[in-house]
């Protein structure tokens, strides 16, 4: 299907709704994708399964589909689709974990089932993956958090799951900071408005609370938690804020 492609309400729906009413934790196999996996011994593979049970991730690579049938696996055919991670271990890929077994939100078997499927012409990579959810999310064909559904062709899946609070951690006073306040970037499209209590809105073309969400501030670096459950992030570079290819100043 073309990413230009708007009509995708129909994509595997059957599968959304097993997983959905199932309530055995019936294995999930999603098949015949192109795999970011961000593993370093993995890598990016090929007509590849990813295989979950519940939030936890089972198996990945060729051939998993063989067994789908004997383990009454509910299947979702990816083909043409990319499934990046949907949150990054961004200390890993910086080398600040010395051993595999240390690795987290890389799709590994023994890591949480959280991940991205978009077309494969919006995935040349994973920042080009996340990217896509951020700005098209109408073209991702799934969001899958904790082995929920979260977005399913281009909406919110049918009682979605939010992000989840454990391990979150507690959200610092900013009163005063400069940094609170509305930020704009250079073609007045983005409009990122962060609040002293930790909490930021977006505008995005004139269309109001695209996202919202949480953020932490740790030096330069600012994290985001957005209310549907993915991770992104940015930085404060002298007066500007770079966040997902965009550069803002405060408005």
């Amino acid at each position: 299907m073309s990413i230009t492609d708007t009509d995708t309400t129909n994509w595997n729906r059957q599968a959304l709704d097993e997983m959905l009413t199932d309530d055995e934790e019936r294995p999930v196999l999603f098949t015949n994708a192109r795999i970011l996996t961000m593993d370093p011994l993995i890598g990016t593979m090929t007509g590849a399964d990813l295989l979950f049970v519940g939030s936890l991730l089972v198996g990945v690579g060729p051939g998993i589909i063989t067994a789908a049938q004997d383990d009454n696996a509910i299947v979702v055919d990816c083909t043409g689709m990319t499934i990046a991670p949907a949150v990054v271990d961004t200390v890993a890929l910086a080398g600040g974990r010395g051993h595999r077994s240390e690795h987290v939100a890389t799709l590994t078997p023994g890591n949480a089932t959280d991940f991205l499927v978009v077309p494969d012409e919006r995935a040349a990579d994973v920042p080009s993956a996340l990217a896509t959810l951020i700005s098209r999310p109408e073209q991702v064909r799934a969001l899958v958090a904790a082995g929920r559904p979260v977005l399913w062709a281009g909406a919110d899946a049918p009682g979605r799951t939010t992000a989840p609070e454990a391990g979150i951690p507690a959200v610092e006073d900013l009163t005063g900071s400069p940094r609170i306040g509305v930020w704009i970037d250079r073609n007045d499209f983005l409009h990122q408005e962060l609040t002293a209590d930790g909490r930021y809105d977006e505008t995005r073309g004139g269309r109001p609370h695209a996202y919202q969400g949480r953020y932490w501030i740790d030096g330069d670096r600012i994290d985001y938690l957005d209310d549907l459950g993915f991770w992104a992030y940015g930085e404060f570079q002298g007066d500007e804020l770079h966040h997902a290819g965009y550069v803002m100043k405060p408005g």
